[in-house]
């Protein structure tokens, strides 16, 4: 097409492209998927999704960074690639033009998985990042649309794959990648005519960049966003980095509590009263009933030591940190409840939002280092982090970390 004529575009560069989101999307597809399921059975969100809805497992609470590699991984490498993605768009956009769309059925299966690869990923890559920003201008519910076209993408992906590897790797082998990134803007010539495939221009203009020029663009575009994401999960110096996660750049407050909040009290219209002098913490489930003060749990008992433990929280929005908690075993609370081997426990938070209750595995509950926390690095949680006490389980995803827990109710297996 005549306003195509870049001499760039060719099989050659877009399956470099189309080879680097081969080895990425898998990862970044499976990583959300596990997330999905470390929701756990009847809380993965969202819940009605017919014969989409993956196998249910207990996950697992080690390694304690298990979640914060997966969420980390699915979030970051998602955004890193998105350089990537717009660089194999901009190497096919004749395609999505093309006139007429299909000649055979099997251009039509090529055209329609092309279609719905680019808006899903699209579609993918939009509501992934307003949800970063808890921005939900889009009007639906994020994780419904997010999960239903992840499939939509999956689908797509397989079939766009299954139809053009044979293409990529053929054109892969007729240039030497060393050999291109030898070559200046002066050397470099479009590829040869590739007939059907469509991508090289029939009346190319001059070169303005050189193939070498273009990955490094491309290239520099991944390193960039890296370094506008890696902070987020990584932490340390890179951690005032994290310009597509402000919640994790600068969270303020006093030093012990200084970490990523997402629901300040305020935003769940937690009662300053009801976290008071007056709260209670309710053990059900057992015959052995009890109602427990925070001096009660601060004690430190025989029956209920006290216990610190460093462990990592990660939130689905892909930011996490590791903090060193103190508070008291769940294990422990369970046996004082009469119920020494649980199944399974529901916690209960005052947050009435959705994600003000969660239930845990027995697995999660018997964990050495399952807490319900009462303090962070040395001091006592502060109310945006869930004061007077909060749940911390190892691998647990950070929004079933619930926060501002009135009561337990522990299930034996």
């Amino acid at each position: 097409m005549p306003r195509f004529r870049s001499p760039l575009r060719g099989p050659w560069l877009t399956s470099v492209f189309g080879a680097v989101l081969l080895a990425a999307l898998p990862l970044v597809v499976i990583t959300g998927l596990l997330d999905y399921v470390a929701y756990g059975a009847g809380q993965s969100i969202p819940g009605d999704v017919g014969w989409l809805h993956l196998p249910a497992f207990d996950w697992p609470t080690r390694p304690s960074w298990l979640f914060r590699l997966t969420q980390g991984l699915h979030v970051g490498l998602g955004l890193i690639v998105v350089p990537v993605v717009l660089a194999k768009l901009w190497s096919v956009i004749p395609k999505l033009f093309e006139w007429p769309p299909a000649r055979t059925p099997a251009k039509l299966l090529e055209r329609a998985s092309l279609l719905l690869l680019v808006g899903s990923i699209l579609f993918e890559i939009v509501t992934g990042l307003l949800n970063i920003q808890y921005d939900y201008v889009f009007g639906f519910s994020f994780y419904t649309g997010h999960y239903l076209g992840a499939w939509v993408f999956i689908a797509a992906f397989v079939a766009h794959v299954a139809l053009k590897l044979p293409t990529m790797l053929r054109s892969l082998r007729t240039r030497s990648l060393r050999a291109e990134l030898r070559t200046p803007l002066a050397e470099t010539r479009p590829e040869e005519p590739d007939g059907e495939i469509g991508l090289v221009p029939t009346d190319p203009a001059p070169p303005t960049m050189s193939r070498r020029g273009a990955l490094a663009l491309v290239g520099g575009g991944v390193v960039f966003v890296a370094a506008l994401t890696a902070g987020q999960t990584i932490g340390g110096p890179l951690r005032p980095l994290a310009l597509l996660l402000p919640r994790s750049r600068t969270p303020g407050g006093e030093p012990a509590n200084n970490y990523p909040v997402n629901r300040t009290a305020a935003a769940a219209t937690i009662d300053p009263a009801a976290t008071g002098a007056a709260w209670r913490l309710d053990l059900t489930g057992g015959p052995a009933a009890q109602r427990l003060d925070r001096a009660m749990l601060l004690a430190g008992s025989e029956s209920l030591p006290l216990h610190t433990a460093t462990l990592p929280i990660a939130c689905v929005e892909g930011w996490s940190t590791v903090q060193t908690w103190t508070g008291v075993r769940l294990r422990d609370l369970a046996a004082l409840a009469g119920v020494p081997n649980p199944g399974s426990a529901f916690v209960d938070s005052l947050d009435p939002g959705p994600f003000g209750r969660v239930t845990l595995t027995g697995g999660q509950v018997v964990d050495p280092d399952a807490l319900l926390a009462l303090q962070v690095n040395g001091a006592d949680l502060s109310p945006d982090h869930g004061f007077p006490a909060r749940v911390i389980v190892p691998a647990l995803p950070g929004v079933h970390c619930t926060k501002w827990v009135r009561s337990i109710n522990f299930r034996a297996a």
